[in-house]
């Protein structure tokens, strides 16, 4: 017997739907809330009882001369399991703006791919980038609307930063689980090791670093986090997991390559011996 497809229906003609050709916003995100609600993260059903899902951690950033860097670690847990040792949370949200994920994993990646598509439907529509601010608009307007589900304790809190190409400076930005957007100056830390990460950034950060400083400081304090914070995953020598550390310039968006990290995690670990040795010394 022969099955036929039995989907929605689709357009005699081969074309797209009306929808997909009538004028509209230059926001995707408003797109699929007026033509397929369902899909948006906020609207999906949960199901009866408590929900376990793999929680990201623990994310820092920091400016510096010329930009900014956004760095996190690799671990993921659910309760006080380990769930991943090598999940990524720092990704490009578009050519001159990064963001990083804390809170539960698998929205908070769904998000971050919808806020890229926000952004590159933008650019396509009005021809030109959304400014800065107009990301970060759209970014906390994106978790507002995930505001039902992070009252079941489903909460996505990112950390976004990235070059703005009119100030010529790197700019950061926190948020809270209502949608509610901070401007964040010189370094900030989100998750669940960024109470341990800030400290570090605090003492650590200074103005007018370049950018292999700031990256420098970024391992620190996640290395720092890590020390106090079970949630939060150290660099792996074993298996050759770093963090995921990326800069934002006038150049653009670029990941900070494998080779560099070992190096800074080998420096933070000599000078942390060092001191020891010096301590052991008096």
């Amino acid at each position: 017997m022969v099955h036929s497809w039995s989907g929605p229906a689709q357009p005699s003609s081969g074309r797209l739907p009306h929808a997909f050709t009538t004028p509209g916003s230059s926001s995707f995100v408003e797109f699929l809330a007026g033509h397929a609600p369902e899909l948006l993260p906020g609207n999906r059903p949960l199901p009866a009882g408590e929900v376990h899902a793999p929680h990201g951690t623990t994310i820092v950033a920091l400016t510096f001369d010329g930009g900014v860097v956004v760095a996190g670690d690799r671990r993921a847990t659910m309760g006080s399991m380990i769930a991943s040792r090598h999940i990524e949370k720092v990704f490009p949200a578009d050519e001159f703006s990064a963001v990083g994920i804390a809170g539960t994993a698998g929205l908070a990646i769904e998000l971050v791919r919808l806020f890229q598509l926000e952004l590159e439907h933008y650019e396509k529509i009005e021809g030109s980038l959304l400014s800065l601010d107009g990301k970060a608009n759209r970014l906390a307007t994106m978790i507002r609307g995930n505001l039902g589900l992070a009252m079941q304790g489903l909460a996505v809190v990112p950390l976004f930063g990235g070059y703005d190409l009119d100030r010529r400076v790197g700019r950061l930005f926190s948020y809270d689980v209502t949608g509610g957007r901070y401007e964040e100056h010189d370094h900030h830390a989100v998750g669940s090791g960024s109470v341990f990460a800030r400290g570090s950034l605090k003492k650590r950060w200074r103005a007018g670093m370049d950018a292999a400083d700031a990256v420098r400081v970024a391992v620190e304090a996640l290395v720092d986090a890590a020390d106090d914070d079970s949630a939060t995953g150290g660099p792996d020598h074993v298996r050759q997991i770093w963090p995921v550390v990326a800069t934002v310039t006038a150049a653009g968006y670029l990941r900070v390559a494998d080779d560099e990290l070992a190096a800074a995690v080998a420096g933070v670990e000599r000078a942390r011996r060092g001191a020891t040795d010096e301590e052991d010394v008096r």
